[in-house]
């Protein structure tokens, strides 16, 4: 009888494989599980079979990597970010430690009154500030440019503006006769160019016209005061006090440059009470407070005349030329100072 072989029982935790002739073929559950048998599929002695399990970590590491792409993709708010609004009950906050009240609760000092019977003597003077100058700089800061408190002020009905044309009443047209609407004297501001008008037939100028262009505050450099210098008797004073301002504005035509003009005349009196509420710029110190009307009223700028009141109405640059006109200038004003000073007595 033959011998009967029996087949080794599989060790605990194992499980069986099929074998073939050329090699192991694992059974069916055992997939991805492996054997090592020798090169024909058999093994010498006793038959072992050896039971790898897979490696799953790398299996797990990427299936958590997934899904933490995932979950932190999803947290990605790719929707277009609107700015807050401001709120309604906004409240700026404070820029600096104390809060300036004084200017904008300011009033203009008033004159005091002056009567006709105690002026005993009254001198017309036309002055012209130069805003380049070293002590009228303050006036073109960005900060308060007198300028634009002016047309802020016209726009908002505060200010009216008096147009300066000539006429046969007012040959100067510094007299407040005639009125301009804000959109007016904002046309008169801007910088204009006289065009010729040209008859299309015959090709002969017929007139001429302005043309506005942009309003640069940068390109007034120069104001106008207009102003009387005053003696009251009854205080014993002689005083200058500003009746009218004007910016000035240099026109063109034909390409050529005229001398300034003034673009408008604002009554001083009215102008104070706009003034007195805005302050002023000053170099040395923030705290001054210091107003425009106190500017004007302490004579804090630096002028020079151009025109007094006489019979001809004539200005100095009609009859005085290069340096002599401020040689003209200087002259009027000494003989301002000597009147008052030869009043009194030692």
């Amino acid at each position: 009888m033959a011998a009967q072989t029996t087949k080794p029982k599989p060790k605990p935790g194992t499980k069986k494989t099929a074998t073939s002739a050329k090699g192991t073929t694992p059974a069916k559950g055992t997939a991805g599980k492996r054997t090592v048998t020798s090169a024909k599929g058999k093994t010498k002695g006793k038959p072992t079979t050896k039971v790898v399990k897979p490696d799953t970590s790398l299996a797990k590491n990427s299936q958590n990597k997934t899904t933490i792409d995932v979950s932190s993709t999803a947290l990605v708010d790719t929707t277009k970010k609107v700015a807050a609004a401001t709120p309604v009950n906004f409240v700026r906050p404070l820029d600096g430690f104390y809060k300036k009240t004084d200017v904008q609760n300011a009033t203009p000092t008033p004159y005091p009154n002056l009567r006709e019977a105690d002026a005993l003597f009254s001198k017309t003077i036309w002055q012209e500030i130069d805003l380049r100058e070293k002590m009228n700089q303050y006036m073109l800061s960005p900060q308060s440019r007198l300028i634009d408190v002016i047309m802020d002020a016209i726009a908002a009905g505060e200010l009216t503006a008096y147009d300066p044309t000539p006429t046969k009443d007012d040959p100067g047209g510094d007299k407040f006769s005639a009125v301009l609407t804000p959109a007016q004297a904002k046309a008169r501001m801007a910088d204009s160019v006289m065009v010729d008008k040209v008859d299309k037939a015959t090709g002969d100028k017929i007139g001429a016209e302005m043309k506005a262009g942009e309003f640069n505050p940068d390109s007034v450099v120069r104001f106008r005061i207009k102003e009387y210098w005053l003696f009251d008797k009854q205080r014993s004073i002689f005083e200058p006090r500003i009746i009218g301002i004007a910016p000035m504005i240099k026109l063109k035509v034909g390409g050529v440059d005229l001398d300034y003009q003034p673009a408008f005349w604002l009554y001083m009196p009215e102008a104070r009470q706009v003034l007195a509420t805005k302050e002023v710029a000053m170099r040395h110190n923030d705290a001054t407070s210091l107003t425009y009307d106190q500017v004007f009223l302490k004579r804090i700028f630096h002028s020079y005349i151009v025109k007094e009141s006489n019979e001809k109405d004539e200005r100095i640059k009609d009859y005085a030329q290069g340096i002599d006109r401020l040689y003209e200038a200087e002259k009027i004003k000494k003989s301002l100072m000597d009147w008052e000073i030869n009043l009194w007595q030692y």
